[in-house]
């Protein structure tokens, strides 16, 4: 009895609740003007979400890698240097995820890279386009030096496991921080395949300045192909002008020593040198031609530069430190350069790669030269960081599919033998060292 009574005034109560409500009001809630109206305005608002969402592209790529080399702790250029006690290593080259988000005429760019090593910033930079005749764009932050053809060209696009050991000197980590003007008519128009980049930099890599100096950086180059987009051909002149600070008075140049007879560095320490700068000059060129037919696409690929480079007695890398350097200074002339061929094998998935790659720090001396003392038992300054080097690259890679793709590579190190012995096999160069490496690469790319 209890059950039924509460069970009809539940009822009863509904009844009357419903009652009590006015027509109007019923049909006030469910008028279907409004509902349509308020569903109209969340279908706007969806597109206005959905139009920002597509603004913003997410890509990336991880690179997961084992190589062998013939020596344990030999000094690479295959992606660093190999352990103490390790000949063999696994590796996560590369681990890149790249937000860029696009409004029209500006650009957003955030590259990261993580690593077994760490969390490192590639990209952050803002690009502006003006609006008139999209003919000049603003380029301003963290991104890549606009010198040359293989340091824009992506690590995750190129053939080889590395860039050359002539790039990898000259331009550690690529990236510098600074600002750039690009000068290419709009897509379409007439002469849109010329295009010219000139930018400041800081000169020091992806780091804080420690000086007011600023570094010119600029390029000018040409890529066209033929109507039916068979043959195409690229062109490339770069120019590089800026300073390295000098930490100390001793300024060492290349000359001959006292004995007349041996090469090495002289030394100037008039007192203003310290806190001066030291010139830092390269004059580049590159060409890249892509032929397409039966046998698949054929490209060359090729470039040189020359110039001047301020360095450390052991080292001839450029400066990539927030920090001034406290060392004396060595200027040295160089020369370098690099020829690629690939083929890709008809229109099948494999691909084969040749490179060969030279970077001769100090041009000035040569092989039996390079000593470290001259006959009267005086220190020529000359080091491992005057020797020259060749490397010859062969590669295959299969694309397994259109995210995937296997790659493995044989780097063929040279070293000219010269009158520098060391006290073990990584560091005598009294011979060549043996220094190979072997690369089997696996990338997954989105």
């Amino acid at each position: 009895m209890n059950l039924r009574f509460k069970s009809f005034t539940a009822v009863s109560l509904i009844a009357i609740l419903l009652t009590a409500i006015k027509p109007s009001a019923i049909a006030q809630e469910f008028d279907p003007e409004l509902a349509v109206d308020s569903l109209n305005n969340k279908i706007e608002n969806v597109k206005t979400d959905l139009g920002l969402l597509n603004r913003l592209k997410v890509t990336g790529y991880i690179q997961a890698q084992w190589q062998n080399a013939d020596t344990a702790g030999v000094s690479s250029f295959a992606g660093g240097n190999f352990p103490k006690y390790s000949d063999n290593r696994f590796a996560v080259r590369r681990g890149r995820v790249k937000f860029t988000y696009d409004n029209e005429l500006s650009t957003f760019v955030l590259q990261l890279d993580a690593t077994e090593k760490g969390l490192g910033l590639k990209d952050a930079y803002v690009a502006v386009r003006e609006p008139w005749a999209e003919f000049v764009t603003l380029t301003a932050g963290v991104f890549d030096r606009p010198f040359g053809y293989e340091i824009s060209y992506s690590s995750s696009a190129r053939e080889t496991p590395e860039r050359s050991r002539m790039f990898q000197t000259l331009f550690p980590g690529e990236r510098d921080l600074g600002a750039k003007i690009t000068l290419q008519p709009k897509k379409g128009t007439r002469f849109d395949w010329i295009k010219l980049d000139a930018g400041l930099f800081a000169g020091n890599g992806i780091n804080s300045e420690f000086d007011t100096r600023k570094d010119f950086i600029g390029r000018l180059g040409m890529s066209k192909s033929n109507k039916a987009e068979t043959f195409k051909y690229g062109l490339g002149v770069s120019y590089y002008n800026g300073g390295v600070f000098q930490g100390t008075k001793y300024i060492y140049s290349p000359g001959t020593m006292t004995d007349g007879s041996t090469l090495g560095f002289l030394v100037d320490s008039t007192a203003d040198n310290k806190f001066g700068f030291a010139r830092r000059e390269y004059t580049g060129a590159d060409l890249q031609l892509s032929l397409f037919s039966k046998i698949g696409m054929s490209s060359i690929r090729a470039e040189y530069i020359t110039g001047k480079q301020p360095g450390a007695k052991s080292s001839n890398t450029s400066i990539a430190s927030g920090t001034a350097p406290d060392y004396d200074t060595y200027l040295r002339e160089f020369s370098g350069g690099y020829v690629y061929f690939i083929q890709n094998i008809g229109q099948s998935r494999h691909q084969f790669v040749a490179k060969y790659d030279w970077f001769d720090p100090n041009t000035k001396v040569a092989g039996d030269e390079i000593k470290a003392k001259n006959a009267d038992g005086k220190s020529t300054g000359l080091s491992a960081a005057d020797i020259k080097y060749s490397t010859l690259g062969l590669g295959w890679s299969y694309k397994f599919n259109s995210q995937v793709k296997f790659t493995a590579y044989y780097d063929i190190v040279k070293n000219e033998e010269t009158a520098i012995s060391g006290a073990n096999s990584t560091n005598n160069y009294t011979k060549d060292l043996k220094d190979n490496v072997f690369t089997f690469r696996v990338q997954y790319k989105f």
